[in-house]
């Protein structure tokens, strides 16, 4: 019986990839994105691909898609939280209204899609969570602050689900951690910059600047989509989920000071699920 998957922010890149690859794969994936009619004429020759619009910062688009799933499968085996987008700009230069939206998207948009999928997650006899996080979800960076913090919003989220998911419900779940992709991501991001007056001629401009020109040497071949979702993939063929998946030898390096110890976040988490829960 083939499997099925819903996946957030698949207009593009990560997310995109993933459900073409699982899709060739024989895989029943719903393909979450803005541009529907787009999507499916573009893609209509493959097959297993359901086009619908899933807007993560909206409860019931969320849940007219799941009770689509539910009426057509019956159940969910996967859901992909992989909406999100990235905001450069310092605390102290930006709009509360721009804060605001960072975190409806990242934060609340994955909490609306976990608890709309749950119910059918539940009727699936092994189902599984993932959710896009990034290395700024481990590791603080400069001008990054607002992005970074929606991302270890989520790193606590899943972190804290995975305690008792797992026992309770038959539910495995991971971060998927990447570096730089070679995306729309760092693009957008740039045009928000642009779009949000540039670099400003203030007290940050110095810092600002040094750190782009720093970035642009750093991410010179940034991985692509595709190599994300062959990870993705190696993922859902794992009889042990790892909480924490980095998605590259650049991305571990990255985090290896905060993440040595515990590479995969398993061995914590487990040992706060027997602290807390004693299981």
């Amino acid at each position: 019986m083939s499997r099925t998957i819903a996946i957030t922010g698949a207009s593009s890149g990560i997310g995109l990839a993933t459900a073409l690859m699982l899709a060739d794969k024989g895989w029943i994936v719903y393909v979450g994105t803005r541009h529907v009619d787009r999507d499916q004429e573009q893609y209509a020759g493959i097959n297993n691909l359901h086009f619908v619009e899933m807007e993560v910062t909206d409860p019931s688009s969320l849940q007219h898609v799941f009770d689509r799933i539910g009426h057509e499968q019956g159940k969910l085996d996967v859901l992909f939280c992989n909406a999100g987008f990235g905001y450069l700009r310092a605390l102290g230069q930006a709009d509360p209204a721009d804060i605001q939206r960072v975190f409806d998207t990242n934060v609340h948009g994955v909490m609306h899609s976990i608890r709309g999928a749950l119910p059918l997650l539940r009727k699936s006899d092994n189902a599984y969570i993932i959710a896009t996080s990034s290395v700024g979800g481990l590791v603080g960076q400069p001008f990054n602050e607002i992005y970074c913090a929606s991302k270890f919003a989520i790193e606590g989220l899943l972190e804290s689900l995975a305690t008792y998911y797992k026992p309770a419900f038959n539910i495995d779940i991971t971060l998927l951690e990447p570096g730089a992709i070679a995306t729309n991501f760092t693009d957008t991001v740039m045009d928000q910059l642009n779009r949000t007056g540039g670099i400003l001629d203030d007290e940050y401009k110095p810092i600002l600047t040094s750190y782009l020109d720093a970035f642009s040497k750093r991410t010179s071949v940034p991985q692509t989509a595709e190599s994300v979702a062959e990870v993705v993939w190696d993922l859902l063929q794992m009889d042990t989920k790892p909480l924490r998946q980095r998605t590259s030898e650049s991305a571990e390096t990255f985090v290896r000071f905060k993440a040595e110890i515990d590479p995969t976040g398993l061995e914590g988490m487990l040992n706060t699920r027997k602290l807390h829960l004693n299981l």
